[in-house]
């Protein structure tokens, strides 16, 4: 391929040559199927009309004008490519990002007798961009593509038309060979983590309410049966002891471990532009809100499975995406994997009951709540006797490119959604907002949830 593509921007990208890494990718085969192009039949056809012409009119020197018509005619279809020619068109990206951009790289065999190739490249589903380029062996066309969002995108799709010598042939257009990668969330493990109002389990990391073994010291007690002796405190019987016999024990408190149970609305996904909110286009909407609902499932997650907890994940677009509550550096890789692909999966489902999760777990629902589903499902989990905190990820608003009409209706959305987040808190759910907008910083909400209540004791 020659130079002739720089002028297409970032999208078209530029020639280089050399080899890379190998990153994964995408390749077809180019089966062509030729057809002459009207640039030959019209070489063909003023050829036999200068001949005819000079036959009629007995002039030779018009008939030997058809002449190096014919011979080119001649020598464009004696270089036309086989039928049974063939190429590769092949697109990959790098497996990591380089910044805010991944890298790709597209590469197209040729059969011979190829001398152009006409490229349409598209980056993130967006506009696409046609250019001609030669095609020559050893060259390949590279670029960069940004990366805006997380979970499953596609990034590159590439579709290729093959042109014979001297334009006289061209091939049909050639499948697409799209990449497609999953963008992991950027996130950090949060600290301050609330806990359920009852913990379980037999072992684990944090104190709980009862009595048991490993803890910390709990309270003085009147010796049981069941007690160790090896537990009497000496010091406080002497102190307490009023007949004969009676003994006192330290006693500990038993460990046990925090349920989390991570729910996903991804029924939905809107960025910060509303006027891109029906339209949906990936360069346009600016951060999504399930950009911020994978950033704050990995942050929360990585957070309690490192603290010692056992976390699972429930997604409301989906009963096949739900990972059973555990722990450790295994099921926490498993955790962020399922995170990262979500995504919106055709029409949403309606849940008329809530998903089942363990007793005494601590529920987040992580949600934008501009319906009635996610925010019912709270409701009851809340009824049931959980706790339950909504985590609420709708992006800060943009009006860039919004008219008036938009932002009346941006605005009647917003008021629903406010009385339906004041009914919830009514009913006991906390709210925590993800995307920290000035009004109250998103870590000193979650101190202020990690406080034990006073019932914990």
């Amino acid at each position: 391929m020659s130079g002739t593509a720089q002028g297409a921007s970032a999208a078209s990208g530029n020639l280089a040559e050399g080899e890379t890494e190998t990153p994964s990718g995408s390749r077809i085969i180019i089966r062509p199927v030729w057809m002459l192009r009207s640039s030959f039949t019209a070489l063909v056809l003023a050829a036999v009309i200068l001949a005819a012409a000079g036959l009629l009119f007995a002039r030779v020197d018009v008939a030997l004008l058809a002449l190096p018509l014919f011979v080119a005619a001649a020598i464009n279809w004696s270089r036309r490519p086989g039928s049974q020619a063939s190429g590769t068109v092949e697109v990959t990206v790098a497996p990591r990002p380089s910044g805010q951009t991944l890298a790709y790289e597209m590469r197209v065999a040729t059969p011979e007798g190829t001398d152009a190739v006409a490229v349409r490249l598209t980056l993130l589903g967006g506009d696409s961009r046609e250019f001609v380029v030669t095609a020559r062996a050893g060259e390949r066309l590279t670029g960069s593509v940004p990366v805006l969002h997380s979970g499953p995108q596609p990034l590159v799709s590439a579709a290729v038309l093959l042109i014979g010598t001297d334009a006289s042939l061209t091939s049909d257009p050639s499948e697409s060979a799209a990449v497609s990668r999953v963008i992991p969330p950027p996130f950090a493990a949060i600290t301050s983590l609330p806990l359920p109002r009852r913990l379980a389990g037999l072992t684990g990391s944090r104190d709980s309410s009862r009595p048991g073994d490993g803890g910390d010291f709990r309270d003085v007690h009147p010796f049981a049966p069941g007690d160790r002796l090896r537990r009497i405190d000496w010091k406080a019987t002497a102190r307490r002891a009023r007949f004969d016999g009676d003994l006192y024990v330290r006693r500990t408190a038993a460990t046990a471990d925090a349920t989390v149970i991570i729910v996903l609305d991804s029924r939905d996904e809107v960025g910060e532009q509303i006027a891109e909110w029906s339209r949906r286009t990936a360069r346009d909407t600016g951060i999504s809100s399930l950009d911020l609902s994978r950033e704050a499932a990995s942050s929360l997650a990585a957070g309690y499975i490192r603290a010692g907890d056992r976390v699972g994940v429930h997604d409301l677009s989906s009963e096949a995406r739900l990972v059973a509550p555990g722990g450790g550096t295994r099921h926490l890789e498993r955790v962020l994997r399922q995170v990262e692909l979500t995504s919106p999966v055709g029409s949403p489902n309606i849940r008329f009951r809530a998903p089942i999760v363990p007793p005494g777990a601590l529920i987040y629902v992580l949600s934008t709540f501009l319906d009635g589903g996610s925010a019912r499902l709270a409701s009851l989990w809340r009824g049931g006797g959980h706790r339950v905190i909504g985590v609420d990820t709708l992006p800060t608003a943009r009006f860039e490119r919004s008219n008036a009409d938009e932002r009346v209706a941006h605005r009647i959305v917003l008021m629903e959604r406010a009385d339906r987040l004041h009914e919830l808190e009514a009913q006991g759910v906390e709210i925590l907002r993800w995307h920290d907008d000035g009004a109250e910083p998103r870590e000193a909400r979650l101190r202020a949830l990690s406080r034990p209540p006073r019932s914990a004791r």
